[in-house]
């Protein structure tokens, strides 16, 4: 029934967490201070529920006078990223994830906390300053006696691209998760969560369990179903011979016996820069596993990734449409996109894969929020 679950979404860019909810969720604030986003969001989702703005201007009084099941962040992650500088979550772009637990402990302290507060980011968050950047986090839930976890969740089960997220959860008393005696899968809870878990405190600690869940990849879409064979932006064969010419021998002998044997194959590639004696020198690194590299913002030419097509004995390149991109979401085809390519890299770039919040929701909001279960010792 549409409307049987309330969400907020914060730093929403084009809606894709709103998306994976579906509809039965509706959303009665969103949130974000990129304006090309926002018009995608709104040519997708209409604007009712949207402030445009930062976030630090957001005040209680814009919110509404109610108690949400969601509130949803997935704050930015230039500063926690392993290809960025690592500034750390209290540097000038991750750091406004405090505004936004501000707006929480308000919420909190007037009676309307979210019943479930779900925060997501890169991996790297589990790294972030050996770890005291995530156990910051959970410190935050736990002060407000949110029952805190976390898990990881890899797109590659869902759609063909490689791009593991973590998920952090806090449940409000009241709600009950099913939890669970054991830890999960290495998938879900690598060495990474484990290690950041050493720096809670024991309040934390108290507050800290583990869900009872697991994940069975639901993977039906090839990358090659996703590929426009046909669109006119493929390369020049002289262009695609030089890309050729910076891949190391290995992976062209690779290449070349694809051609061989006249496969049809699709594989993905990114510019590195590699030290080989002594220098450095620019390579092409191409994956043919059916699964596309981790999407990212189109910041630099070595941030787009590159399409290698064989078919019929010849290997064709180019970048990456906008719309291939969106599919790499799990974003529907009716889906519109900004008409400028740069907003739409960006913007998918910049999101959360749509198929993997439907199955948080499935599988940990609804039965939370919809069930009531005795919540088992941490």
């Amino acid at each position: 029934m549409p409307g049987s679950y309330t969400f907020l979404e914060f730093f929403a860019g084009g809606g894709m967490a709103r998306a994976g909810l579906g509809a039965a969720w509706q959303c009665l604030l969103s949130n974000d201070i990129d304006p090309e986003k926002c018009a995608a969001y709104r040519r997708n989702f209409g604007g009712s529920d949207l402030f445009e703005g930062d976030i630090n201007d957001l005040t209680l009084s814009r919110l509404p006078d109610q108690t949400p099941d969601l509130a949803w962040a997935s704050f930015p992650c230039q500063d926690l990223s392993l290809a960025g500088a690592r500034g750390g979550i209290r540097a000038e772009r991750s750091g406004v994830f405090f505004p936004f637990w501000k707006i929480m402990e308000g919420m909190i302290a007037n009676r309307h906390g979210p019943k479930i507060i779900a925060i997501e980011n890169v991996t790297g968050l589990l790294t972030s300053n050996g770890g005291r950047d995530f156990a910051t986090i959970i410190e935050c839930l736990a002060q407000q006696n949110y029952q805190a976890t976390a898990l990881v969740v890899d797109a590659k089960n869902f759609v063909p691209q490689s791009r593991p997220r973590l998920f952090i959860l806090g449940f409000a008393d009241g709600v009950s998760p099913l939890m669970a005696d054991e830890t999960p899968s290495a998938t879900l809870a690598p060495s990474a969560l484990h290690h950041a878990l050493t720096h809670l405190s024991s309040k934390a600690q108290k507050n800290w369990g583990w869900l009872d869940v697991s994940l069975k990849s639901q993977n039906r879409t090839r990358l090659s179903d996703i590929i426009e064979w046909d669109t006119p932006d493929w390369h020049k064969p002289a262009q695609t011979a030089r890309l050729l010419s910076m891949m190391s021998d290995s992976q062209r002998q690779r290449i070349d016996a694809l051609i061989k044997y006249r496969a049809r194959r699709v594989g993905t590639a990114f510019r590195r820069t590699r030290t080989v004696d002594g220098k450095s020198v620019q390579r092409i690194e191409a994956r043919f596993d059916g699964l596309a590299g981790c999407l990212r913002t189109p910041a630099g030419g070595s941030s787009r990734q590159i399409v290698f097509a064989i078919e019929n004995g010849n290997v064709r390149s180019r970048l990456f449409t906008p719309r291939e991109t969106a599919r790499l979401m799990g974003l529907p085809e009716n889906y519109i996109l900004p008409e400028n390519n740069t907003a739409a890299l960006k913007l998918t770039g910049d999101g959360v894969c749509v198929p993997v919040v439907r199955w948080l929701a499935e599988q940990i909001f609804e039965p939370s929020l919809g069930v009531k279960r005795n919540r088992k010792a941490a």
